[in-house]
């Protein structure tokens, strides 16, 4: 079992599923992030699905960085090869720089468990001192993932919280 972070993190959840919002689907993907990250002692603030378009996924994100009760927003679904995987994209117009090592290491350490995660898109950045970070829509996927980042988390939010946003391009 692993030790409860000395200050757990405040985070919300964004689904991006057509099929989720449209409710023909259960948002596994969503109930996955928000059990793993509770499992390493961190508090979830929100939730929410939005359809897989950039523009309502885009003011979330914009929305939960501006929340000065959030400070990791994490994403799952949208990161794949289909043309209405826009996850990235919606990240990238919100962030005001990348943390490409985080997508990096996930897609690294889960290629060993699957050959699939070559294909990923996910991405992780900066937002108003707010971490956001693609997750997988799988359930699966997701745990991986954040076995993967999970150990880090506290320590780049903390980083993240006291930054000096000067040193960062806007």
């Amino acid at each position: 079992m692993p030790h409860p972070p000395a200050r757990p993190i405040p985070f919300a959840v964004l689904t991006s599923s057509d099929s989720v919002a449209r409710g023909s689907r259960d948002d596994a993907g969503g109930q996955a992030v928000a059990d793993a990250m509770t499992a390493l002692g961190h508090q979830c603030i929100d939730r929410h699905v939005a359809s897989d378009d950039i523009d309502p996924l885009t003011r979330k994100l914009h929305q939960w960085a501006d929340d000065p009760r959030i400070e990791l927003v994490l994403t799952t679904g949208g990161t794949g090869l289909g043309p209405r995987d826009v996850t990235p994209e919606a990240t990238a117009r919100v962030i005001s720089y990348e943390i490409p090592g985080i997508a990096d290491a996930m897609r690294t350490e889960t290629l060993a468990k699957t050959r699939m995660a070559m294909l990923s898109r996910a991405m992780a950045g900066v937002c108003n001192r707010t971490l956001i970070i693609n997750l997988p829509g799988s359930p699966k996927g997701v745990a991986e993932c954040i076995e993967v980042i999970g150990d880090v988390l506290p320590h780049a939010v903390e980083v993240i919280a006291g930054a000096d946003r000067g040193k960062h391009p806007n």
